[in-house]
């Protein structure tokens, strides 16, 4: 049996155009494989803590010298750990903020990328523990930033480089790009994205 982790970072709830692109191809994973389990984190609807003192004590701790509160936040980050670990395929969605991932998303990101979970620390440096799993990342911008504007595009580099460091090396992106532009250009930003979508499900 296939598990996937659908995770929803954008904020926009159900005018997300990223969730919108996610949730297609989800479904098209789920038709070539009628078997997967998938598992909805939305983070819009139920936001991870961002860390603080107490996840930062905490992990460094062993488990019966955390206080009451380390220990609860911990326990939000194993949930959200073991649901990564448990997964074959990953799906993120995110809307370009400020050239950059949701906040929602990168408090998720700041609690599964964990020293001894999800990567460890060798006298070679830092190794992944995630090997193995496909991800696919759907972007929505109003602007188009994968071309001339590259170098202010800090969310499919950054979350590509998150998910290397982890151990998560096979990513393919979808992006839904200039839909600021007009209606015409958001209907044929929409169009390329579902197009993207069906192909990467058929090749999956």
């Amino acid at each position: 049996m296939s598990n996937l982790l659908l995770v929803r970072g954008s904020t926009r709830g159900d005018d997300s155009l990223s969730t919108k692109i996610a949730l297609q191809l989800v479904d098209e994973l789920r038709r070539k494989t009628p078997d997967m389990t998938v598992v909805d984190r939305d983070l819009s609807l139920a936001p991870l803590p961002h860390i603080g003192a107490d996840f930062s004590a905490a992990i460094r701790l062993t488990p019966e010298d955390r206080t009451p509160a380390q220990a609860e936040v911990i326990a939000v980050s194993d949930a959200a750990v073991d649901e990564l670990l448990d997964a074959d395929t990953i799906v993120i969605s995110t809307g370009f903020i400020n050239f950059g991932i949701s906040s929602i998303l990168k408090s998720w990101i700041d609690h599964v990328a964990r020293a001894g979970r999800t990567f460890r620390y060798t006298e070679n440096g830092p190794v992944g523990l995630l090997s193995g799993k496909k991800a696919y990342l759907v972007i929505a911008s109003g602007g188009i930033y994968s071309g001339d504007a590259a170098a202010f595009d800090f969310a499919e580099p950054y979350l590509r480089r998150v998910l290397n460091f982890i151990g998560i090396t096979d990513i393919e992106a979808i992006r839904i790009e200039g839909v600021a532009y007009g209606p015409e250009a958001a209907e044929k930003a929409i169009g390329a994205a579902k197009a993207r979508a069906q192909e990467l499900a058929q090749a999956a």
